[in-house]
């Protein structure tokens, strides 16, 4: 494939940044774990006392394995050239792996390949044990990467002092760091929520009931079987009752989860787009980048906007797959079955954006002088503290008095505020108290060290 020519830059611009999702989302991938559930699901039954499969030799297990542990993409291809015959995806990799069998003197065991199921059940372990793997290798390290990161910026700027701005209008200071460790507490919160979402898949034959299993041995508890398989050994969680497919359920509650997360992210994106803007920080400038065609001086925050749009496009696609997958005609319809293979874009879209946001943040030089020179413009601020300390004296109305003073359309300056101190009927005691706060030092509890 040629980058050139992809039709999506997940698999064309992109390509570089989320290559390694290739392994569990791609056509390849899902081809190679269906193998992995149909052979580990043939492995388990052997493991119990049925006729035609009590026999089965113990140490072929390790050859059977290295089917998928060593497959290939030529072996991808082999079952792409049955499904031409079949026209049925999954009952190609079931002959697939019963010519594997033949090859090992192990074709007397072939028909209890697939015994008993329909592609769904193959189809709907596979794919939610891809996506664990995906999340878990790829997804949530890139997370913690963006956690430390701001984790480490909100402790080198916990002593910055810096206007607020609610609404947009000056409000009472804040500290850089402490702004940046809203983001750090708010990801971790929803990250602990995400993991503690089950991966869920369904095993139970063609209406969800074991009928096959049931009908051809009786005497033996499937159900347990089946819990065992899906739990134990691959250790995601079964869905005990179930139609032909998986609820999605909790597929929908991952990708609510994710699209939170992201909706942080974007907001983090904002701030930090916006602070550049107020030239709180300047960029690393990189030699030979352009920052626009026609304007030289241009030093564009791009990786905070990159992050952005592939968020929206992310949140887009995770929105669309958490509404309409737990969502099924009867016992099932085929409707799932497309949008389940477009399971990994907005996984890719969102590792685009996180890797952008930390490109973004890893350019940033702080501009102490800025954030200075705001707080100096600003005074009008420390009206808020000045008030409060004459309420706790008892002083009458100090709201109204400090209200008369700062709103308005003059400027309020470190020497209006002094002048209005001295015009305070309190004891001396106290007007030195309030000429000591400063818009640089009324930041209130440094949250960062809580």
């Amino acid at each position: 494939m040629n980058s050139l020519t992809a039709i999506s830059p997940v698999d064309g611009r992109y390509r570089s940044k989320v290559e390694n999702l290739a392994a569990y989302f791609s056509e390849y991938a899902l081809i190679k774990y269906r193998v992995l559930v149909e052979i580990e699901y043939f492995i388990e039954l052997t493991k119990l006392d049925i006729k035609g499969l009590s026999d089965f030799p113990e140490e072929k297990y390790q050859a059977l394995r290295a089917v998928y542990e060593k497959f290939e993409e030529e072996d991808a291809e082999k079952i792409k050239e049955i499904e031409k015959t079949t026209n049925h995806d999954v009952k190609a990799v079931e002959y697939f792996i019963k010519e594997r069998l033949a090859k090992l003197g192990l074709t007397k065991y072939e028909e209890f390949i697939h015994f008993g199921l329909t592609s769904q059940d193959i189809n709907n372990t596979a794919i939610p044990l891809s996506l664990k793997e995906a999340v878990y290798n790829e997804y949530i390290p890139l997370l913690d990467d963006l956690i430390l990161t701001l984790n480490e910026l909100a402790q080198e700027w916990k002593n910055i002092p810096m206007l607020a701005r609610t609404h947009g209008q000056p409000a009472s200071p804040t500290r850089l760091g402490k702004e940046i460790f809203v983001f750090v507490e708010r990801l971790d919160i929803q990250k602990q929520q995400l993991l503690a979402v089950p991966f869920s898949a369904k095993f139970g034959g063609a209406t969800g009931n074991m009928n096959a299993h049931y009908v051809a041995f009786p005497k033996i508890d499937w159900v347990k079987f089946a819990n065992d398989f899906i739990n134990g050994s691959l250790e995601i969680e079964r869905s005990q009752t179930t139609t032909q497919i998986e609820h999605y359920d909790n597929a929908a509650a991952l990708f609510d989860a994710m699209k939170r997360i992201n909706s942080i992210i974007l907001d983090l994106d904002r701030d930090m787009w916006t602070y550049i803007s107020m030239e709180y920080f300047k960029q690393k400038i990189k030699e030979g980048e352009i920052g626009s065609s026609a304007m030289p001086h241009k030093v564009n925050p791009i990786d905070f906007e990159n992050s952005e749009g592939n968020i929206g496009i992310a949140n887009a696609l995770f929105e669309h797959l958490s509404a309409k997958l737990p969502v099924s005609r009867l016992q099932r319809d085929l409707t799932d079955s497309t949008v389940l293979r477009n399971v990994g874009m907005p996984l890719a879209h969102t590792m685009i954006a996180i890797k952008a946001t930390l490109k973004g943040l890893n350019k940033l030089l702080l501009n102490e002088n800025k954030l200075n020179q705001d707080l100096e413009e600003n005074w009008a601020v420390v009206a808020e503290a000045i008030q409060t300390v004459l309420r706790r004296e008892g002083f009458p109305k100090p709201y109204e008095a400090l209200k008369s003073l700062t709103r308005t359309n003059e400027a309020i300056t470190k020497a209006s505020i002094a002048a209005f101190i001295e015009t305070l009927d309190v004891p001396e005691n106290i007007k030195e108290e309030l000429r000591s706060i400063s818009p640089q030092n009324f930041t209130g509890i440094n949250m960062v060290d809580r």
